[in-house]
């Protein structure tokens, strides 16, 4: 297995040679202004590198070591092989075509991910949707210029390609906290909806997954700007990220300040959400209001 497949794809490998590759920098006592003159580049160029957020070129991740002194020829070496992983492109490349940009890094975060909490208020997390529930919101977003049926169907298999991150050999923790209104609003048919319900009872039994509803009786609660998901790696080189997804863009937060107000607000939504062992009574007592509403 390479580096890339262990951590989940190049997004993540990127982070994590960008933050060697800083404390270098920083242990040797160059500015980034001069990182960015050894390869050719600018001081933002660095800035973007030492992010992760562009590919890196093999050669400038040598210039960059030989700039910085490092000796060690095995940490050399292992830089290097991980500049090479960081370029090869991850499985879900292949929907680039029918996907924003802005998404792509999301999609390398979540398979390298070993914590995903996600807070949601319109509909039911995309790691836990039926194709057919997918399909209806993928065809939902598109009502302008309805998508042809091949391109939704790729779009479909996307989502439940991400899903294989719950059911991997080292399956990631999903803890995911719900609006009531998630259960009620009708996204396809009652059919579909009710098939969708009874498929988050039997994800909620799963010893990875922790699945908390927030019920209509709570009243108002904090999280009043909306959905988000908060990432958290196994690897200490990888730091948490909080993403939020907007209409036509997408924001990847990592400042500590910042994610110490999301986890607290995460914490906060938890608490007020019903116990995990409430949650199939919950989804039961949805199941009978739609059966009722349908008869």
């Amino acid at each position: 297995m390479t580096e890339s497949e262990a951590y989940g794809g190049p997004t993540a490998l990127r982070i994590m040679l960008g933050v060697h590759l800083r404390r270098l920098r920083e242990a040797a006592g160059v500015s980034r202004t001069d990182a960015g003159w050894a390869i050719r580049g600018s001081e933002s160029k660095i800035s973007r590198l030492e992010l992760g957020r562009v590919g890196f070129k093999v050669r400038d991740v040598d210039d960059l070591l030989t700039l910085y002194k490092l000796e060690d020829e095995v940490e050399r070496d292992r830089l290097l092989s991980l500049a090479r992983d960081a370029n090869n492109p991850g499985w879900w490349q292949r929907y680039d075509d029918l996907t924003p940009q802005w998404f792509h890094s999301y999609l390398g975060l979540e398979m390298a991910a070993d914590l995903i909490r996600t807070f949601e208020l319109q509909y039911v997390p995309g790691l836990l949707q039926t194709p057919e529930y997918a399909r209806s919101v993928i065809q939902l977003g598109r009502q302008d210029v309805p998508l042809p049926k091949s391109e939704v169907d790729r779009l479909v298999s996307l989502r439940m390609s991400r899903q294989e991150v719950l059911t991997r050999q080292r399956p990631a923790r999903l803890w995911a906290v719900l609006d009531e209104s998630v259960l009620r609003r009708p996204i396809g048919s009652p059919q579909v909806l009710r098939h969708q319900l009874e498929y988050l009872i039997e994800a909620a039994r799963r010893h990875n997954v922790t699945l908390q509803i927030i019920p209509f009786d709570k009243g108002g609660y904090t999280a009043t700007g909306g959905a988000f998901t908060l990432l958290r790696f196994n690897d200490g080189d990888l730091p948490d990220i909080v993403y939020i997804e907007h209409l036509t863009s997408a924001v990847y937060l990592d400042k500590r300040e910042e994610l110490d107000t999301y986890v607290v607000t995460m914490d906060a939504v938890s608490i007020t959400a019903a116990q995990p062992r409430d949650t199939e009574s919950l989804i039961r007592q949805a199941i009978e209001r739609l059966d009722e509403g349908s008869n």
